[in-house]
């Protein structure tokens, strides 16, 4: 890993944050050291306060027992609302996709996945929460799985593989319409494609 100046001239204890920074996607290692020092001369920004937060994040930040969806309790909010279809099951890639289409007119359940089949990143099967889905689909009572990840290569495969693990055992299997663009991610997207999206779903 190449920084923008010689690493050996800082404290350790700088050189540690900055490739900790480093290793979150999309951070690069000038970012990572202008958020080292942001940290360290803001008054605001304390090292403290981000510490607790990531602390609680991982102590207290669990998953939903049916769905995947971060929550605080043993089920979310939305898996307890008995007013959703739950024979209807939208599946995406993570929490911020949840969020994304419930600003739509979509009554259905979910299933977050936690991120995409890719092997080059290391996410195989057992990375994902794609073993909790096939036994939630063994259990019965699922008509159709509506399968939402992104439309790029990792997305296509990813809903690939779960056609193939669960066309035998879930009667209706679509794929969302390709109204959004290849390459574009979900969470990004307008409400009005995300509805036509839903409308326009296709089968597998």
């Amino acid at each position: 890993m190449v920084f923008c100046f010689s690493m050996s001239l800082l404290p350790p204890q700088i050189q540690k944050v900055i490739e900790e920074f480093s290793k979150l996607p999309g951070i690069g290692p000038k970012s990572a050291e202008r958020l080292t020092f942001h940290l360290l001369r803001s008054s605001k920004a304390t090292p403290e306060n981000l510490g607790a937060a990531l602390v609680d994040l991982k102590s207290e930040i669990r998953y939903c027992s049916v769905c995947q969806m971060v929550t605080l309790k043993e089920t979310c909010s939305l898996c307890e609302d008995g007013s959703r279809d739950a024979t209807t099951i939208l599946v995406v890639e993570n929490p911020l996709e949840v969020i994304a289409f419930e600003k739509t007119s979509y009554k259905g359940s979910y299933h977050v996945l936690h991120g995409v089949l890719s092997p080059i990143d290391g996410m195989g099967p057992e990375q994902l929460k794609l073993k909790e889905l096939v036994d939630r689909a063994k259990r019965g009572g699922i008509q159709e799985l509506i399968i939402a990840t992104n439309p790029d290569i990792e997305g296509e495969a990813t809903a690939n593989y779960l056609r193939m693990q669960l066309k035998d055992t879930i009667p209706v299997i679509t794929r969302l319409a390709h109204g959004l663009p290849m390459g574009a991610d979900i969470e990004f997207a307008d409400q009005m494609t995300l509805k036509e999206a839903i409308a326009g779903r296709r089968n597998l």
